[in-house]
């Protein structure tokens, strides 16, 4: 059986769209009014946002994923900073379409990996330049092909920016599934010997809805776990000096873009 099931939607039109969305937000007196935001940064972790939300100078704009959206102004510029809203391709794939119906053509996403290399160490800052599309959310969007890309312009950003910086930084393939619970013993066997360097949920998603929309994305990680041994090792607790890195990486790399 093809997936998705009707293996010809690519050439179909959709039936509900975000557009739609906004305008019933609109006709209802729930939209927000914001001036044009420069990117968006995504991130995951609730502890993270939590941060961000009392250590920088935000504004919370009501109306956008319920609680979890705040505007952040640099530079005489607005980014908007998206957080604690869950995990998974689905959930970025409707972020990243409601905000491109609201004029965004740019977004970040920051969050934790799993390391399938052990010579990755904990804390490692990885930026993702293609992920494996073994997610479900991906195929809706695009033709079924093994990988998706990040935009060579963000990739390219980034590592400029960790540079200059002076930030050791790792480039290289993610694999995202949907099914953190059942990656097998043999999958992380295949990846380790393909040099995957991680496993997330999202960056395929990500990466292949930017494409579908045409506008730019770019993902970053830094390792919280490890999948390369015969146990998983997880060390989630010591990552939040490492997440709040990635912010500051990816603040930057939205203000030179």
């Amino acid at each position: 059986m093809p997936f998705p099931n009707y293996s010809d939607k690519y050439h179909e039109k959709s039936f509900v769209t975000a557009r739609d969305f906004w305008k019933y937000k609109k006709r209802i007196g729930r939209i927000p009014n914001i001036e044009p935001l420069k990117g968006i940064i995504i991130c995951y972790s609730p502890s993270l946002f939590n941060y961000i939300i009392e250590n920088y100078s935000v504004k919370k704009v009501d109306y956008v994923f319920g609680d979890h959206f705040y505007i952040l102004e640099e530079n005489n510029e607005q980014m908007g900073i998206c957080g604690g809203f869950g995990i998974g391709a689905p959930m970025v794939g409707i972020l990243l379409e409601e905000f491109n119906a609201f004029g965004v053509k740019l977004f970040l996403s920051i969050g934790t990996a799993g390391s399938l290399q052990k010579n990755i160490k904990l804390g490692s800052i990885v930026v993702c330049d293609k992920a494996i599309r073994d997610e479900g959310t991906s195929h809706h969007y695009l033709k079924h092909e093994k990988y998706s890309f990040s935009s060579e312009k963000v990739s390219k950003k980034l590592t400029a920016v960790l540079e200059n910086m002076n930030i050791d930084y790792i480039v290289g393939t993610s694999w995202t599934t949907d099914a953190p619970y059942r990656e097998t013993f043999a999958e992380i066997d295949k990846y380790k010997k393909e040099n995957v360097l991680t496993v997330d949920m999202e960056a395929a998603a990500i990466f292949t809805v930017a494409k579908y929309l045409n506008v730019d994305a770019g993902v970053i990680f830094t390792i919280s776990d490890y999948l390369c041994e015969d146990e998983w090792e997880l060390h989630f607790h010591l990552t939040e000096e490492h997440l709040k890195t990635l912010f500051l990486i990816a603040k930057k790399t939205l203000n030179a873009l």
